[in-house]
């Protein structure tokens, strides 16, 4: 299994909408390169994800900044708790076999 399989789709759009409406409502300018440090995923994960935000119409990919149903959608989700982008891989469990 190759890393982008572990990729939240839904969670790095919906971190994406975040960042991007709190930057935007500051009058600060998104960096993809940026945007994809802060978020922990790779470039070419976050653009693909970008891409299909601004197909559904909520980002202005090419200026990097919110629609207004993208900042609706981020205002909903302003105080929930997100996923994380990246599952955490789980701890390994250990099982002794005691006689």
């Amino acid at each position: 299994m190759n890393a982008s399989n572990l990729l939240d789709r839904k969670a790095v759009a919906a971190h994406v909408l975040r960042h991007l409406a709190r930057a935007q409502s500051r009058g600060r300018l998104v960096h993809l390169e940026d945007l994809a440090s802060e978020i922990g995923v790779r470039h070419e994960d976050l653009r693909h994800v970008v891409t299909s935000l601004h197909a559904e119409g909520h980002v202005d990919a090419k200026r990097m900044k919110l629609t207004l149903s993208g900042f609706a959608l981020a205002a909903s989700m302003r105080e929930c708790k997100l996923r994380d982008a990246r599952p955490r891989a789980a701890a390994p469990e250990y099982r002794y076999n005691v006689a």
